[in-house]
């Protein structure tokens, strides 16, 4: 069991956000590689990468629930039952990745075609999208491995393994997007093809540490593997709403940024380096976004309710803390970040704009993150869909005002992402405020 102190709640969060820092790291360096390349496929290596996390994100809802599921597990000293639930969790992500592999592959091109306003984009996000989509199947092992791990708190392990992702995406993605010696210059594909590659070894470093580690033996794990139904009820009645949530709220980034397509390519270049350095905001809020959700559902599966405001106290601060840390840029010198991302002179001046205005709206993520999180890590994860679902309807609205009815400024248009997370801080507060979510079973 987990102590509450600052330097164990560190010592889960950090290499997680180390790990997360990395993976920033890669996508900045990533496209740095392919604005230098050309700018049209940054764009399309943006948008595209868009539609890829959003259904990535559903993968990752799924494993937030066996993350939570097997931290209770742990929580009411049950760990007879940890295989069976991490072997079918493993059968319920390659399912899901199949599915959405096939819906990419079968339908996103000619959806692509039917909304883009820009035909030569739209052709260069398809080669990106069905090359990188390859990479769900990948995914869905890496993501299993992460959650048993997270919620046995050894993140250091996600560590290695992110480190391991990053140097092996850098190596490739410099060859295959520009070409050397060893690679030929491939450009977008190429990038994708590296994604694709990192992600494998990736997954290869989990399986390696998984194989090796004492929780095998003692959890008696992959010993056997065979689908189990009633581990995949519980399963899904914690990770489904947490899937359809990650899901709904990607899927309305990637609306967004399609709306910001068909305002015009500027519009878009712009939006997308900020979204390039936005990634490092969440570099903390992830963090401690996991560690939220172990800590909660190990307390609550213990009984110790009164621990959790302690808990939630603490991570706030330290939430905010490492915000600062590592997105201090964007107040101080945002024109110097965007210049990392893309040279073009021509739209550092609007980006820096848009990023310095922005910033503010993190650090208020960052603070209702932990209620929010609260929420999900107890098991009430219908209600956190709830929350979720109300927040991005209040954002699609009002995104829709700013492009569409009002053609605001772009920077304008990023006011969004405040109306988002003040709504989703307030709701998660007035629900963790009204409502009895303590004696949730799971």
């Amino acid at each position: 069991m987990l102590d509450y102190k600052y330097k164990t709640i560190l010592s889960i969060a950090v290499p997680l956000m180390i790990s997360s820092f990395i993976q920033s790291i890669v996508l900045i360096t990533d496209s740095a590689f392919i604005s230098r390349f050309d700018t049209l496929a940054f764009d399309a290596v943006g948008n595209g990468g868009l539609i890829y996390i959003t259904f990535y994100v559903a993968l990752v809802g799924l494993g937030d629930g066996a993350q939570i599921l097997i931290a209770r597990r742990i929580g009411e000293n049950k760990t007879e039952n940890l295989n069976s639930i991490f072997t079918t969790s493993i059968f319920n992500h390659l399912l899901l990745a199949l599915l959405l592999f096939v819906f990419i592959q079968l339908f996103i091109p000619d959806m692509l075609a039917s909304w883009s306003r820009h035909q030569d984009l739209c052709k260069l996000q398809v080669d990106f999208i069905s090359i990188r989509s390859y990479g769900l199947f990948i995914s869905a092992i890496t993501i299993a491995i992460q959650a048993f791990f997270f919620a046995r708190g050894k993140t250091w392990v996600v560590l290695v393994s992110a480190i391991v992702t990053a140097t092996t995406n850098i190596f490739f993605a410099s060859g295959l997007i520009f070409g050397n010696a060893i690679f030929p210059r491939m450009g977008l594909e190429g990038a994708a093809i590296a994604n694709v590659l990192a992600e494998f070894s990736g997954m290869l470093c989990l399986l390696c540490f998984l194989y090796l580690s004492k929780e095998k033996k003692i959890y008696k794990l992959l010993q056997t593997f065979k689908y189990n139904w009633a581990a995949t009820i519980d399963l899904l009645k914690v990770g489904s709403p947490l899937m359809l949530q990650s899901l709904i709220a990607l899927a309305t980034w990637t609306i967004f940024f399609t709306w910001i397509e068909q305002t015009g390519k500027f519009e878009l270049t712009a939006s997308q380096n900020v979204r390039s350095i936005y990634f490092l905001a969440f570099v903390p809020i992830w963090g401690f976004a996991a560690t939220t959700k172990t800590y909660v559902s190990q307390f609550i599966g213990k009984e110790d309710f009164a621990s959790i405001k302690i808990i939630q106290r603490r991570i706030q601060f330290l939430t905010l803390l490492f915000l600062f840390i590592f997105f201090h840029g964007a107040i101080f010198y945002p024109e110097a970040l965007i210049r990392m991302v893309n040279p073009a002179e021509e739209y550092v001046i609007a980006s820096a704009n848009i990023l310095f205005y922005v910033s503010g709206s993190i650090f208020i993520y960052g603070f209702g993150m932990v209620y929010f999180q609260t929420v999900s890590g107890s098991g009430n994860t219908r209600f956190t869909f709830y929350i979720e679902l109300i927040s991005v309807f209040i954002y699609i609205v009002s995104a829709y005002l700013f492009i569409k009815v009002w053609k605001s400024d772009i920077k304008w248009v990023w006011t969004v992402e405040y109306i988002y997370f003040i709504t989703m801080a307030a709701l998660s507060i007035a629900y963790l405020h009204f409502f009895d979510w303590k004696k949730n079973r799971l």
